[in-house]
């Protein structure tokens, strides 16, 4: 398997929805941290629960986090949240959501808080 990786700065990357499986393969690309942009059962019960995603993390040693967020809209307390994560966590940082694409707004728009 190889994760679809979108670049959004030398040191984090966004992709569309990751598997609890993908989490061993993040952890030997080098990434050191993963946040779960994404709401549980956002779009049914296929989709993975961050606690799963969260313990396939963990096993394969990577910090997590989850900052669920609902696509349409990013409020400013979001955006807060995700930029205090981008300032804790270690890199490189690899964070997902459905697409990829609330990732990245919710990167841009951290970025323009600093």
């Amino acid at each position: 398997m190889s994760l679809p990786l979108q670049p959004v700065a030398p040191d984090i990357c966004v992709a569309p929805q990751l598997t609890p499986e993908a989490m061993a393969e993040a952890a030997a690309m080098g990434f050191k941290s993963v946040v779960n942009n994404r709401p549980d059962f956002e779009h049914g019960p296929d989709q993975p629960t961050s606690a799963e995603i969260e313990a396939a993390a963990k096993a394969a040693g990577l910090e997590y986090r989850h900052l669920p967020v609902a696509g349409g809209y990013q409020s400013p307390e979001e955006i807060a949240a995700f930029a205090e994560l981008l300032a804790a966590l270690p890199r490189p940082l690899l964070a997902f959501c459905r697409s990829g694409a609330r990732s990245t707004r919710l990167f841009m728009l951290a970025q323009q808080l600093d």
